[in-house]
C-alpha cells in the first residue's frame, strides 16, 4: 500500500481521536478496520506529526484517491467517491447506540441546547454535514418591501454524470430502504441511485406519543438544519395531530423552529411518501416580518391572530398555551380545507371525472418567542392550475421559470430562496454581456448560446435599463439585486390571497369567518 495512504490511515485515527468520535480504547481497532478496507497488512510505523486540522477532507481525498487506483471504486467520479468516504468515516465513529446514549446524558446534564450543538459537531466531524460543499454555494441578503431575504445559489449537492444516470435507470426500484428518509439508513452501504449512510447518526424522539427520529440534513440550508421523520415509511397528511407533534417538538426543543411542507403536489415538498419535518435553530426573514392587522376570538382565549406583512399569504397565532393554540390552528386549517372565494377565483375543490378533488392545505411553522409563548404561522396554501398557469395557480409563473420553476417549499415560504445550481455560470454569462461581450450577447440573438435562451427576455430587458458598458461587478451586484426581487415576485404568486386591497379584504373574510374580530 502507498506510504502516504498509509499515513493518512494514522492522521484520520488521530483526527478522530481529537474530535472525540472515537476513545482511547477505541484507537487500534479502529486503525485495523481502516487497514482491513485498504487490503493493508500493517499501518504506517514513520512518526505522526501532531496537527489540528479543520476536517477530515484532506485526508479523505488521499485515501479515496488511492481506493480508485487500488480497485475499491470502479469510477473516480463524485457518486462513487461519496460512496468511499462515507463507508471511511462510518469505520472512525461511534455506534447509533453511543450517540444516542451520549445525546440523552448531554442533554440531562447540560440542556437540550448543548446535546444538540454536540450533536451536529460530531455530524460534521464524521463529514456526514458536508461543510466542505455546503461552502461553495453562493449566498446574499436582499432587501425588499418585505425586509430582507436571503438568497441561495445551491452548488452543494453533487451532480451525477450522464453514465452514472444511465447506469441508475438499469437499477430496479428501491425496495430498502424505501426512501431516503427512512430509519433503516443508518450504516446503509448506499449504491448509485441512493446515497451511502455509515455515517449517518439519528437520534429517537417522542412526539405526541409516537416514534420518530432527529438527525441533521448532510447540505444544510441554514445553522443546524435538521430533519425529524417518522419511525415508520408513511406518507405524509396533515392532520391535528400534525400540529400537535410541531408543538411538542417546540416543547422539548424551545431553541428550534419545526414546519411542515404541504401535503398536496405542487405546494408540498420534494418528499411527500414518508412523513417529515424540518427544522434547525435559524431566524428566517419571515419571523421578523411584523403583523398587518391583529384579531381575537373569545373561543380561544389568550390566542392573538395577526396577518403577516408577507407576499404569501400568513395567519400567525400567538399564545402561551399550546392547548388553545393547538385548537385554534386546526379550526384554521380545517375551515380552509373548505373554504372558496369565488370572487377571487380561490376554489377549494374541483370536479374531475366525477370525484371531488381537494385544492385547500397549508404549510405550518412553529417556534418558540424570547419570553417563551408558542408562535404558530399557518400559510394557506392551493395548488389548483389552469390553462394560463398549468403548473400552478400559486406557484412561480413561467415567466420566472428562467429564475426558478421548482416547488415553493417550507424553506423558501420563510424567505430563504434555494436557486438552482445552473444560476451561478448564467449569471456571469449575463454578467459578461452587461460589461461588454458583444460576441455572446450576439450569439444569444442568434440562438447560438441556448444555456441563455431561457433568460433572452430578461437579458433584453437588463440591456435596456443599464446598458452594455458596467464593469463586471456593478454588473453582478445589480443581477443580485435583479434575482433577489424575483424572489419576492415568486413568493407573491404562491401566495393566495394577493397583496392588494382586494386580495387583502379576502383574506381578513376568511379570518372573520374563522371567528376573529380585529382588536
Amino acid at each position: 500500500m502507498r506510504a502516504a495512504a498509509l499515513e493518512a490511515i494514522e492522521r484520520l485515527v488521530q483526527f478522530a481521536l481529537q474530535r472525540e468520535l472515537i476513545g482511547h480504547y477505541d484507537i487500534d481497532y479502529t486503525r485495523n478496520r481502516l487497514l482491513e478496507l485498504f487490503k493493508a497488512d500493517e499501518p504506517y510505523l514513520g512518526d505522526i506529526r501532531k496537527e489540528t486540522l479543520a476536517g477530515p477532507q484532506e485526508l479523505l481525498n488521499i485515501l479515496i484517491d488511492y481506493g480508485y487506483e487500488a480497485g475499491l471504486i470502479p469510477e473516480n467520479t463524485d457518486t462513487y467517491r461519496d460512496l468511499l468516504d462515507a463507508e471511511i468515516m462510518g469505520r472512525v465513529m461511534p455506534r447509533p447506540s453511543e450517540v444516542i446514549a451520549s445525546f440523552k446524558a448531554t442533554e440531562q446534564e447540560l440542556g437540550i441546547e448543548t446535546a444538540t450543538s454536540r450533536f451536529v459537531k460530531l455530524c460534521t466531524d464524521a463529514n456526514y454535514i458536508r461543510m466542505d460543499r455546503v461552502a461553495n454555494n453562493l449566498y446574499w441578503e436582499q432587501p425588499t418591501a418585505f425586509g430582507t431575504m436571503e438568497i441561495t445559489i445551491n452548488l452543494s449537492k453533487p451532480e451525477k454524470s450522464p453514465a452514472e444516470i444511465a447506469a441508475a435507470k438499469l437499477l430496479p426500484p428501491p425496495v430498502y430502504p424505501k426512501c431516503q428518509l427512512c430509519r433503516e439508513n443508518v450504516g446503509y452501504a448506499g449504491r448509485l441511485n441512493h446515497p451511502a449512510r455509515q455515517n449517518l447518526r439519528v437520534i429517537p424522539l417522542t412526539l405526541n406519543g409516537e416514534p420518530w427520529f432527529f438527525q441533521y440534513s448532510p447540505y444544510v440550508y441554514y445553522n443546524e438544519h435538521c430533519i425529524v421523520f417518522h419511525h415508520d415509511h408513511v406518507p405524509m397528511k396533515l392532520t391535528k395531530d400534525t400540529f400537535r407533534r410541531l408543538l411538542d417538538f417546540v416543547r422539548q426543543f424551545p431553541h428550534y423552529f419545526i414546519g411542515s411542507n404541504a401535503d398536496l403536489p405542487i405546494v408540498g415538498g420534494s418528499i411527500l411518501t414518508h412523513d417529515h419535518f424540518q427544522g434547525g435553530k435559524h431566524q428566517f426573514p419571515l419571523e421578523k416580518s411584523p403583523v398587518d392587522a391583529e384579531f381575537q376570538s373569545a373561543q380561544y382565549p389568550g390566542v392573538k391572530l395577526g396577518i403577516v406583512n408577507w407576499p404569501m399569504s400568513v395567519l400567525r397565532l400567538t399564545g402561551a398555551d399550546p392547548d388553545v393554540l393547538l385548537e385554534a390552528a386546526n379550526d384554521l386549517y380545517e375551515l380552509w380545507k373548505g373554504y372558496s372565494d369565488e370572487e377571487l377565483g380561490i376554489l377549494a375543490h374541483s370536479e374531475v371525472d366525477g370525484a371531488s378533488v381537494p385544492h385547500n392545505t397549508v404549510t405550518p411553522i412553529v417556534r418558540r418567542s424570547a419570553d417563551g409563548a408558542y408562535e404558530f404561522d399557518v400559510v394557506l396554501r392551493n395548488n389548483r392550475t389552469s390553462d394560463e398557469h398549468p403548473e400552478g395557480i400559486y406557484h412561480p409563473h413561467r415567466e420566472m421559470h428562467h429564475i426558478k420553476k421548482e416547488n415553493i417549499g417550507l424553506i423558501e415560504v420563510m424567505g430563504l430562496a434555494i436557486l438552482p445550481g445552473r444560476l451561478k455560470q448564467e449569471l456571469d454569462s449575463i454578467a459578461r454581456i452587461l460589461s461588454g461581450d458583444e460576441a455572446l450577447r450576439l450569439a444569444v440573438s442568434e440562438g447560438r448560446a441556448p444555456e441563455l435562451a431561457p433568460h433572452a427576455q430578461w437579458i433584453g430587458s437588463l440591456l435596456g435599463k443599464h446598458g452594455s458598458a458596467l464593469k463586471k461587478e456593478q454588473a453582478e451586484i445589480i443581477l443580485k439585486d435583479e434575482v433577489g426581487s424575483k424572489f419576492a415576485e415568486i413568493l407573491g404568486h404562491a401566495g393566495v390571497y394577493k397583496r392588494t386591497p382586494e386580495g387583502q379584504a379576502g383574506l381578513s373574510r376568511f379570518v372573520t369567518a374563522a371567528g376573529f374580530t380585529q382588536e
